[in-house]
């Protein structure tokens, strides 16, 4: 770490020194790494840094070293600071997220100083899902779009999510499926047209979700993707990370039930002026158009992803069906 960071580091946490504890993971293709530092001296026990380097050599797992790819990746990161600095305060207990203790830049570096999740009583990760699980994360969800709906994302993603069409040329130009294909734009307008707006998290896969040992509380991380957009968009793209395609086809209403319930809820809460039963109908008439939305991403990025399966394939000919 450059003398820069390493001061705003110790400066912003009160720390005499900082000792790199360990390397939590690298981030996307090699355009940095996410480091746990033990604090000296400090109020705070240890923290978080999300350390952005941009790569001299670009490199993809699967492949898409262009400069489209490199400036969707270089953007991210200016909007997740963006988020942290701006918005992120408006986050309460009910959509939890890690603190910002320093952000700083350094030619083409980015340093963000988060506080430990893991330190904050949010240490487990879940790879299998129970009910517990999926209702906090629902609730946070719902929260987190309650918080700031009818928001314009000024500084943010126009468009939230990473796959939406504009920054995915190049995987709509292989996609074979050539129905979907010709409808692209028209699940792309669709969505993008709706009345009821809020900032979807844009990557709310199970994996950016950080559990209480008793998987009683959740707090989310990664805003890289975070931006406008209807909140089922975030809903169907959870689902689809953590349920298998049986699930998903038998517990698709009762999901949807619980997060209108849990919007609504949020919404009466924060006394938020709007007409829930028209935000409702509109946003659930939109989900089968979201999970087709990421579909037809998924199709023209690896077409041999598991999450490619029947069921996918039958809401996204319903969707095809309505939209012509």
């Amino acid at each position: 770490m450059n003398s820069q960071f390493k001061n705003t580091l110790t400066t912003s946490t009160q720390a005499k020194e900082a000792i790199e504890v360990e390397v939590i993971q690298t981030l996307w293709s090699g355009y940095g790494k996410i480091v746990r530092y033990q604090l000296i001296e400090s109020p705070i026990k240890q923290v978080v840094v999300k350390w952005v380097q941009l790569p001299k050599i670009k490199e993809h797992p699967r492949g898409w070293n262009t400069n489209v790819s490199h400036d969707r990746k270089v953007k991210s990161y200016q909007v997740e600071t963006a988020f942290y600095k701006t918005y992120a305060k408006q986050c309460d207990t009910f959509c939890r997220i890690p603190k910002l203790y320093a952000f700083d830049t350094y030619n083409d570096e980015v340093l963000l100083v988060l506080e430990d999740l893991d330190d904050a009583g949010f240490s487990k990760r879940i790879h299998k899902v129970s009910w517990q699980h999926i209702n906090v994360c629902v609730q946070w969800l719902a929260n987190f779009h309650a918080t700031f709906l009818q928001q314009a994302p000024k500084d943010l993603w126009k468009i939230g999510t990473y796959w939406h069409l504009d920054t995915r040329p190049e995987e709509l130009e292989v996609l074979e499926d050539k129905a979907l294909k010709k409808i692209a734009s028209k699940i792309d307008e669709t969505l993008n047209n709706a009345t009821f707006k809020t900032f979807v998290h844009g990557d709310a896969k199970l994996a950016n979700f950080c559990f209480s040992e008793d998987g009683s509380k959740v707090a989310a991380v990664d805003f890289q993707y975070v931006g406008g957009g209807c909140g089922v968009k975030d809903l169907a793209y959870f689902m689809g990370s953590c349920l298998s395609e049986e699930d998903c086809k038998e517990y698709e209403t009762e999901i949807l039930d619980l997060y209108f319930h849990l919007l609504k809820k949020a919404i009466n809460i924060k006394n938020i002026n709007i007409d829930v039963q028209a935000l409702e109908k509109e946003w659930r008439a939109l989900f089968p158009v979201a999970w087709t939305d990421f579909h037809r991403f998924l199709k023209g990025w690896s077409p041999s992803h598991w999450k490619i399966n029947s069921y996918s394939e039958q809401v996204a000919q319903q969707v095809i069906k309505s939209l012509k």
